[in-house]
């Protein structure tokens, strides 16, 4: 499994509300084909190496395809909350939604932490990759994400993106089950997948 790729274009993490449902008057750009995608803007020799960066693990006119039954260019795999010096602790998104839904991660309060996203991308260049996030506390939204993830081609390799860290809640008012909404998008506005999940924090880890 491949260390989380850079991405061609830079990573602007927690672009909180960019691009999204609260912007109404963002219209994303059309989407192109890896043809059109390869053959467009041939003289300009940055754009040209860039298309050869994210078509790296591609060979010469092949169509790379993990799953062939899967229509989507995107294959989100697993969720994992990396904390330093313990096991990742992971959620397999391939389940179907209900049975996402039923896990539960624990967290210390306080701890750092990292969210990370596994996927594949195949048959074409995706751009914009973004991952999306809504907690909620009892009913009540007390946390909004919307990180960018960047513009990948397609791959036999698992890629792996690293959410920015982030601060557990503390204190013994912030105990408890949160429940998190996620979205993987793109600047298209494909949603290639969407699932609940939830978190618990406690005193310490169990």
């Amino acid at each position: 499994m491949a260390e989380q790729d850079e991405p061609v274009q830079a990573v602007a993490a927690g672009e909180d509300d960019e691009n999204n449902e609260d912007n109404p008057d963002y219209r994303p750009p059309a989407p192109k084909s890896l043809d059109e995608i390869l053959k467009a803007d041939q003289e300009d020799e940055s754009l040209r190496k860039y298309k050869e960066q994210l078509l790296a693990g591609a060979g010469a006119g092949e169509t790379i395809v993990i799953d062939d039954s899967n229509p989507l260019n995107v294959i989100v795999k697993k969720l994992a909350i990396s904390v330093e010096g313990r096991d990742d602790m992971e959620l397999d998104l391939t389940q179907s939604k209900d049975a996402i839904k039923q896990n539960k991660i624990v967290l210390k309060e306080g701890c750092k932490y990292r969210v990370k996203i596994f996927f594949y991308v195949q048959r074409d260049i995706v751009a914009g990759l973004r991952y999306e996030q809504k907690v909620y506390r009892k009913g009540v939204r007390v946390d909004k994400g919307n990180h960018m993830v960047g513009s990948y081609g397609p791959k036999r390799e698992m890629h792996v993106y690293k959410a920015p860290e982030e601060d557990a809640p503390s204190g013994m008012l912030a105990r408890g089950d949160y429940k998190v909404e996620s979205r993987f998008t793109d600047d298209d506005k494909h949603i290639y997948l969407e699932w609940e999940w939830h978190l618990s924090i406690k005193k310490d880890f169990e």
